[in-house]
């Protein structure tokens, strides 16, 4: 059975990607078709904010794009120097609150520790920010994407955490989607169930998929990683599976159900 994963490629270069490898162990044929492409802004008062840990109280990742960032501004010698020599150990001191298993390991390849990496999702890291953070101390820094969702901010702002978000990359539509989704479906056909991976991702894709499945599009069963794509995806078509947690081992189990559930 074929299931069309609507992500990007893992960064690393070791080895096959996570969700094609699971997929892959309960008998799908996956395949991974990128649907965004980011542009990074603000670089330089990144990193002014980096060279500043005693101005804030620990940092906030919701998105491994937001270590990119990062790992962008480190390829600069001086930099990355700075950063090794005192910045990493400076900052180590606080915490390095992260939404999920993903931007757990970015986090830690900078040299940083995270928390709160079970959280999944932002409703659920704020909940856990808010029960370590104290009301009024140091702000938090929050590297973001412009499209950043609106819930980790109002929960912290609600119990008096201070947070100081700084946008750092814009989402796009990938240049190549429509031309890769058309490919896909006249080679492979019509896939058992196609996974969303984020919001932006069911706003650039879901139409082409709707076209190019035509009268078949009732046959798949359509995923998403987590609950804020499935609401997204609910906006135009019904969800037969949601990842009980952003992982390659759940979304498998996820869609092994729906397609075993007739």
């Amino acid at each position: 059975m074929k299931v069309l994963l609507l992500k990007d490629p893992k960064e690393k270069d070791s080895g096959p990607d996570p969700y094609i490898k699971e997929l892959g162990l309960y008998g799908f044929e996956a395949t991974l078709i990128p649907v965004l492409s980011f542009e990074f802004v603000s670089l330089e008062c990144l990193f002014e904010k980096l060279s500043h840990p005693e101005c804030y109280g620990g940092l906030v990742f919701t998105s491994p794009r937001a270590l990119e960032a990062i790992k962008i501004c480190l390829k600069e010698n001086s930099k990355n120097e700075e950063w090794s020599q005192s910045l990493k150990h400076r900052w180590n001191s606080k915490p390095a609150y992260v939404v999920g298993k993903a931007t757990a390991s970015l986090v830690e390849e900078i040299g940083l520790i995270p928390q709160g990496e079970k959280s999944g999702n932002a409703e659920k890291l704020a909940e856990y920010i808010c029960s370590r953070e104290k009301p009024n101390s140091s702000a938090l820094l929050f590297p973001c994407g412009a499209l950043k969702r609106e819930v980790l901010p109002t929960v912290l702002r609600e119990k008096g955490v201070p947070l100081e978000s700084l946008t750092v990359y814009q989402t796009t539509q990938h240049t190549d989607l429509q031309e890769s989704l058309s490919r896909y479906f006249s080679q492979q056909g019509i896939p058992a169930s196609v996974v969303f991976f984020s919001p932006s991702g069911v706003r650039y894709s879901l139409q082409h998929i709707q076209k190019l499945s035509g009268d078949f599009i009732n046959d798949i069963k359509f995923a998403a990683i987590g609950p804020t794509t499935a609401e997204a995806l609910e906006a135009g078509i019904a969800v037969s599976c949601t990842a009980e947690s952003p992982t390659p081992q759940a979304l498998a189990v996820g869609i092994q159900k729906a397609l075993h559930s007739h």
